[in-house]
């Protein structure tokens, strides 16, 4: 086994043990760069997200660049690929899930203040553009994280990491 190679490799899904979910859905609104949706996909697996919604031209299985950054995590991960955002938020209705969309709004509540739902689904949005306005109006709440810099953005998968694990304490799941 190579140092590379995840220690379930070679695992049927039968043979893994199975592990408690954490209540956290997460929804990637069209995001461009399947690198980053693949990083997104390993630290959802470390964190046990319940599932990754990828919505729009955000990349999904099989993709040979979310695969590099992935290592597999995709096949560890519930997930399923909607054309539209609309139909993710309906599905998430359905279930009673609320949405909280992460973006650098006017009106957006510091992650560090707000008090997460569960369960409940983190909504990132495209690199450039951030969340959609169709999505941002669904949304239950909207929250951000503040910055000190000049740039006012942090990368796509460290936001998420950023928010994930700041959820996770305050539900005390880690």
């Amino acid at each position: 086994m190579s140092v590379l190679e995840p220690y379930y490799a070679g695992q049927t899904p039968e043979e893994r043990v199975a592990i408690a979910r954490r209540p956290v859905h997460v929804v990637l609104d069209n995001l461009r760069s399947a690198f980053n949706v693949g990083s997104i996909f390993r630290t959802a697996d470390a964190g046990a997200a319940a599932h990754v919604h990828l919505c729009g031209m955000t990349a999904h299985p099989p993709h040979k660049k979310l695969e590099k950054t992935a290592l597999g995590a995709f096949d560890y991960v519930p997930w399923t690929y909607y054309e539209r955002n609309r139909d993710c938020l309906d599905v998430l209705e359905a279930q009673r899930i609320p949405v909280v969309a992460v973006e650098t709004a006017d009106n957006a509540i510091p992650y560090t203040q707000f008090v997460f739902p569960q369960p409940m689904a983190l909504v990132f949005g495209n690199e450039e553009n951030g969340v959609n306005e169709r999505v941002l109006r669904r949304s239950d709440a909207v929250v951000c994280i503040p910055m000190a810099g000049y740039k006012k953005s942090v990368n796509v998968a460290t936001a998420f990491g950023i928010v994930l694990f700041a959820v996770l304490e305050q539900w005390q799941l880690l």
